[in-house]
């Protein structure tokens, strides 16, 4: 065949576009269980911090797999776990299920020093985008343990100081509950108070930030109630 016509210039684009497809195709076939890997870790250092440990990469998941007792998604109504979602496993309900689509609510529950946990997954928006984190209880189902945040595109030094531990720090020892009620915690601005409820100091310069986070907590935790008020009842 004559390589200067058309026809081998065109068997010649289809066999190229062939490899490059079959190239493409392997390479991610190649990468995708080590992307849905580092997908898993970061979710458990996310959990892992909420419950005050920072645990590296390759650390997470051993450190995870021995705190890390149970883990099932509730009923919101009835606040019961589902016994058929219960798993440890990274593959079963708690951790697959899509939280930021309200798919499903899960409780990941640990043990430190003895003492039971309940770490519950929030979702809400920031200035900028979307933000999240994990809230971690003591087994009274109301004093705040830890926290965790995480954002895409807060503005460093403003928004994105939700993520540094001086912010984090101030919900530690904070409860949820007042006189037997729901009251979730309060973001204000510095040098503000409220009466009715815990709080804890906003960012500077972040206002819509803090109020987000504010938000998501009364939004997603509240959503959780029935359950906190069940955990509480059996003590």
């Amino acid at each position: 065949m004559k390589t200067e016509n058309s026809t081998y210039t065109i068997i010649y684009a289809i066999v190229m576009v062939l490899l490059v497809a079959l190239g493409l195709s392997f390479t991610h076939q190649a990468l995708s269980g080590r992307q849905k890997k580092n997908v898993e870790i970061d979710k458990m250092q996310q959990i892992l911090r909420s419950l005050k440990i920072d645990a590296s990469t390759e650390e997470a998941e051993t450190i995870f797999n021995d705190l890390i007792s149970d883990a099932y998604l509730i009923d919101l109504e009835s606040g019961e776990k589902r016994e058929s979602s219960a798993g440890t496993q990274p593959t079963d309900s708690a951790f697959v299920v899509n939280v930021a689509n309200r798919e499903g609510f899960p409780v990941y529950e640990a043990e430190i020093d003895g003492d039971k946990k309940y770490i519950l997954p929030m979702n809400g928006k920031g200035l900028w985008g979307p933000i999240w984190g994990y809230l971690a209880l003591d087994s009274d189902a109301s004093t705040i343990y830890g926290v965790d945040f995480g954002h895409d595109s807060e503005t460093p030094g403003l928004g994105a100081e939700i993520t540094h531990e001086p912010f984090r720090k101030q919900f530690e020892g904070k409860n949820l509950f007042k006189n037997e009620e729901f009251k979730s915690i309060a973001v204000v601005k510095k040098g503000k108070t409220v009466s009715d409820r815990d709080y804890i100091d906003g960012i500077s310069g972040g206002t819509i930030t803090s109020q987000g986070v504010g938000i998501m907590l009364y939004d997603n935790v509240g959503e959780y109630k029935n359950f906190l008020e069940s955990v509480r009842s059996s003590k």
